[in-house]
């Protein structure tokens, strides 16, 4: 019961943060920079002022679907930040430029995110059949809900990593927003808090992830 009480605790409170980062980004979105440059031209200028010439800045559909590929070394912004001159924008695509940053640099962290990809792509194909037919024959395969538990701890493990890549990345992001002169006094604490909001979804769902791993646990232990 506790257990349970905790996995709804926490899908509660993804929902809430989930709901205040749409909120930040709306709001924010209507919030010009100074300079009127949009998210493309930030992105740019963001990688060329550290040194980085062979990343491609393009547009993506959709909202909030902002990454960095470092495979064919491309950030990728979506509709609402590609565009748009707002401070909003600003944020999601400086953020986006610090994960190429620490691409370039050789930031452990992502290096070692990056080198988890396939194991992470592989578990997600088949940890929730696993589970599931692992927990039906318990009693006779204890070995396969086992086996579904290791695949979900790649995941979680995962979702941690990832945590000091997007938080480094959002650092890296709103120092330079600073010194560029992309942000002022009166719209930096906005890019701060926009990052911040995103920063607590990757929060929720590692934690999320570490909870439920520990209930198959529970659950196998009890067998």
């Amino acid at each position: 019961m506790n257990i349970w009480f905790i996995l709804i605790a926490i899908m509660i409170l993804s929902l809430i943060v989930q709901g205040m980062l749409t909120n930040r980004f709306n709001k924010y979105s209507k919030v010009p920079t100074s300079n009127g440059m949009s998210g493309a031209e930030i992105a740019m200028k963001m990688l060329n002022d550290n040194g980085i010439y062979d990343v491609q800045v393009v547009p993506t559909k959709g909202m909030l679907t902002d990454f960095y590929n470092p495979v064919n070394k491309t950030v990728a912004l979506s509709e609402g930040v590609y565009a748009s001159r707002s401070v909003a924008a600003a944020a999601v695509a400086a953020h986006e430029c610090g994960h190429a940053i620490q691409h370039a640099k050789g930031y452990a962290p992502l290096k070692f995110r990056t080198a988890l990809v396939p194991f992470v792509n592989f578990a997600s194909n088949i940890v929730q059949w696993v589970l599931l037919v692992g927990v039906l024959l318990m009693s006779v395969f204890p070995g396969l809900l086992w086996f579904g538990i290791a695949l979900f701890a790649v995941t979680t493990l995962f979702s941690f990593v990832t945590l000091p890549v997007e938080i480094n990345a959002s650092s890296r992001a709103v120092t330079w927003l600073r010194t560029a002169g992309i942000t002022d006094e009166q719209t930096q604490p906005m890019a701060i808090d926009a990052l911040k909001w995103a920063a607590y979804t990757y929060v929720i769902a590692a934690i999320g992830s570490l909870a439920t791993l520990l209930y198959y646990i529970g659950l196998a232990r009890r067998d």
